[in-house]
C-alpha cells in the first residue's frame, strides 16, 4: 500500500479546522446578533485554529541562549509588504503587558479581526514566498495551496463586528487547545438549513454592500484629489492674470507718456514751422516789391528750412535715444534682481548643504556609540564563556580522577579474587557467593564508568560549542575593529568638508555683503529719481521763513529742503533723525512726508 505523505495529511486536517471554525463562527454570530467580545467560545476557537495554522512547518531559529519557534516574525513582515498594517505593528510593540513573541502574534491577529482586514494582511503574506521561505519550511500550510484557500475563507469574517480588549487580557500564557465538541453535528443543525440558506443570502448582501462602499471611497478620494489639484491650478492661473493685467497697465502708461511726448515734439516743429511760412510769405511780399535781393532771401529761406528740419530730426533722434536708455535702465534693474535672487537661492542651497553634512556626522557619532556598545557587550560575553570553559576544566579534571580511582578498585578486586581462590580452595560456595557479589560490584561500576564516559562526551562537545561561539565572537570584534577605522576615515572627509564648507560659507558672505551694498545703492538711486521727479525747489530769495516755526532764516536757523514734497524747515523744527546704512552719519527726515532733507545755504551765508 502506497504511505500517505503526514505532511499532506496535517495540512489536509488544519484546512478542514479552519473550515468548520470559519463557518461555526460566521454562524453564531449572526444568531447571536450583537458584537463579539473576547470571552465568546467560538471566536476563542478560531484564534486557536488560526495560530495552528500559521504554527505549521515554521522553522526553528536559533537564538544565542536557546531555540525560538514562534509566529510573530512572519507577522511581523507584514507591515513592509501592506503599509496599512504600521499602524497594528505599532500598537502591539507599544502594549505593556505582552512580554513573548507569541503574545503580540496573538494581539496582532485581534487586531486585524477588528480591522476586518485579516484576509488582506495574509494574502500579501503569501504571494511572497520567498520571503516566507525564510521562516516556514517547503512543505508548510502557508507555502502550499491550502494557505490560499483559508486566506480565501477568513474574508468571510468580514461580515462580524467583534470589539475586543487586547489591553488588558494575558496572552503570553493562554494554551491553544482545540475543542472538538463544539463541531459536533446535533439535530438542532440538521433541521437549521433554511435559516442557514438565508443567512448566506444576507451574508452575500452584506459583503456586495461593503464591496460597493469600498469602490464609492476610492472614487470620492480621487475625485477630492482631482478638485484639489483644479484649485490650484486656478489659483495659479488667476495670480499670472493678475500679474498680466499689471504688466498690461504698466505698458499702457508707459505707451501714453511717449504717445504725449511726441504730441508735444510734433507741436513745437509745427509751431516752427508756422513761423518759418511766415517769414517765408513776408519775405515773399517784399520781394514782390523789390527783387533785388530774390536769390539771396530765397536761399536764406531755403537754408533755414533745412536748419529746421535738421533740428526736428535730431529731436526726434534724442527721443528714441532716451527711449532706448530708459528701457536699458530697467534691464539693468531686472538682471541686478534676477542675480541678486539667485545668489540668495545658492546661499540656501549651500546652508541645506551644510546641515546635511551635520545630520550625517550625527549619524556616524551614534553609530559610533551603538558599535562601542556592542562591543562592551560582546567582551563580557567573552569573560563569562572564558569562565564557563574553566568550570568545565575543572569538572573535566574530576571526572578523569574519578575514573583513575575506580580503575585501581577494579585491580585491586581482581587481586582479591586471585587470593581467594588459591586460599580458600575448599570453601568453594561461600567463594561462589562472595565472587557473585563482586562481579555485581563490577557490573556497576563497569555502568559508572560507561555513565562518566558518556558525561565526558557531552561535556567536549558543551567545550567544543563554546569554542565555535569564541570564534565567531572574535570574528565580530575584528569587523567592529575595521568599522572604527572606517569610522576614523569618515571623520577626516567629515573635517575636510567642515574646512570646505567654512571656506565657502566665509566666500557666500563676503558676496551676500556685496550684494546688499549694492541693493541699498540701487534704492539710494531710486528714492534720488522719485524724489527729483516733478519737484521744484523754491528760489532762495521766496524762502525766508521756515514751514513750521515761521521764524526767519539765519546763520543758526539754517535751511533744509525736503526732496519728496518741497517744503522748506529750519534745523530747529527738522530734529527727526534717521540713520542709513549706505552713509556713516544719520540724515534728518522731513516731519510731513519723512523723506530726506537736504542743507541749504540761506541767503545771507556765502
Amino acid at each position: 500500500l502506497a504511505v500517505k505523505d503526514p505532511t499532506a495529511v496535517e495540512r489536509a486536517n488544519l484546512l478542514n479546522m479552519a473550515k468548520l471554525s470559519i463557518k461555526g463562527l460566521i454562524e453564531s454570530a449572526l444568531s447571536f446578533g450583537r458584537t463579539l467580545d473576547s470571552d465568546y467560545p467560538p471566536l476563542q476557537q478560531f484564534f486557536v485554529v488560526m495560530e495552528h495554522c500559521l504554527k505549521h512547518g515554521l522553522k526553528v531559529r536559533k537564538s544565542f541562549l536557546s531555540y525560538n519557534k514562534t509566529i510573530w516574525g512572519p507577522l511581523e513582515l507584514v507591515e513592509k509588504l501592506y503599509p496599512e498594517a504600521e499602524e497594528i505593528a505599532a500598537s502591539v510593540r507599544d502594549l505593556p503587558g505582552l512580554k513573548t513573541p507569541l503574545g503580540r502574534a496573538r494581539a496582532w491577529l485581534r487586531l486585524a479581526l477588528m480591522q476586518k482586514k485579516m484576509a488582506d494582511y495574509l494574502r500579501c503574506l503569501i504571494i511572497q514566498r520567498d520571503l516566507l521561505s525564510e521562516f516556514y519550511e517547503y512543505h508548510a500550510l502557508m507555502m502550499e495551496e491550502e494557505g490560499a484557500v483559508i486566506v480565501g475563507l477568513l474574508v468571510g469574517l468580514n461580515v462580524i463586528d467583534a470589539n475586543l480588549c487586547v489591553k488588558g487580557e494575558d496572552l503570553d500564557s493562554q494554551v491553544g487547545v482545540i475543542d472538538f465538541s463544539m463541531y459536533l453535528k446535533s439535530d438542532d443543525d440538521i433541521g437549521g438549513k433554511e435559516r442557514n440558506v438565508q443567512i448566506a443570502a444576507i451574508l452575500d448582501q452584506k459583503n456586495y454592500v461593503e464591496e460597493l462602499n469600498r469602490q464609492l471611497n476610492s472614487t470620492v478620494s480621487s475625485l477630492h484629489a482631482r478638485v484639489d489639484s483644479l484649485e490650484k491650478s486656478n489659483t495659479k492661473l488667476i495670480e499670472e492674470l493678475a500679474i498680466a493685467k499689471n504688466n498690461i497697465i504698466k505698458l499702457q502708461e508707459e505707451n501714453h507718456q511717449l504717445r504725449s511726448e511726441n504730441t508735444l515734439i510734433l507741436m513745437k516743429t509745427q509751431h516752427h514751422l508756422e513761423v518759418t511760412k511766415v517769414d517765408v510769405e513776408a519775405e515773399l511780399q517784399t520781394y514782390k516789391h523789390s527783387r533785388q535781393g530774390l536769390d539771396e532771401m530765397y536761399n536764406e529761406a531755403r537754408r533755414q528750412l533745412r536748419e529746421e528740419s535738421q533740428l526736428r530730426q535730431d529731436m526726434e533722434n534724442e527721443l528714441v535715444v532716451q527711449v532706448s536708455m530708459k528701457h536699458e535702465i530697467e534691464l539693468a534693474m531686472k538682471l541686478l534682481e534676477k542675480d541678486i535672487h539667485e545668489k540668495q537661492d545658492t546661499l540656501i542651497g549651500l546652508r541645506q548643504q551644510l546641515d546635511e553634512v551635520k545630520a550625517i556626522n550625527m549619524e556616524m557619532y551614534q553609530k559610533l556609540q551603538v558599535s562601542e556598545d556592542a562591543m562592551k557587550e560582546k567582551n563580557e560575553i567573552i569573560d563569562l564563556l572564558e569562565d564557563k570553559t574553566n568550570q568545565i576544566n575543572a569538572t573535566m579534571k574530576q571526572l578523569e580522577q574519578r575514573l583513575q580511582q575506580a580503575e585501581k578498585a577494579q585491580l585491586e578486586a581482581e587481586n582479591e579474587d586471585e587470593k581467594l581462590k588459591q586460599e580458600y580452595v575448599n570453601k568453594s560456595e561461600s567463594l561462589q557467593k562472595e565472587f557473585s557479589q563482586k562481579e555485581k560490584q563490577l557490573l556497576q561500576l563497569e555502568t559508572d564508568l560507561k555513565i562518566e564516559k558518556e558525561w565526558r562526551q557531552t561535556l567536549e562537545d558543551d567545550l567544543q560549542k563554546e569554542k565555535e561561539t569564541v570564534s565567531h565572537l572574535q570574528i565580530e570584534t575584528q569587523e567592529i575593529i575595521n568599522l572604527k577605522k572606517e569610522f576614523i576615515k569618515l571623520q577626516e572627509k567629515n573635517r575636510q568638508l567642515k574646512r570646505i564648507c567654512q571656506d565657502q560659507e566665509a566666500a557666500l558672505q563676503e558676496l551676500a555683503s556685496k550684494l546688499s551694498e549694492s541693493k541699498l545703492k540701487i534704492e539710494d538711486i531710486k528714492e534720488a529719481n522719485k524724489a527729483l521727479q516733478g519737484q521744484v525747489w523754491l528760489k532762495d530769495k521766496e524762502a525766508t521763513h521756515c514751514k513750521l516755526c515761521e521764524k526767519e532764516f539765519s546763520l543758526s536757523k539754517r535751511k533744509h529742503h525736503c526732496r519728496n514734497c518741497g517744503e522748506i524747515f529750519c534745523n530747529a523744527c527738522s530734529d527727526n533723525e534717521l540713520p542709513l546704512p549706505s552713509s556713516p552719519k544719520p540724515v534728518r527726515v522731513c516731519d510731513s512726508c519723512h523723506a530726506i532733507l537736504i542743507q541749504r545755504c540761506s541767503s545771507n551765508v556765502p
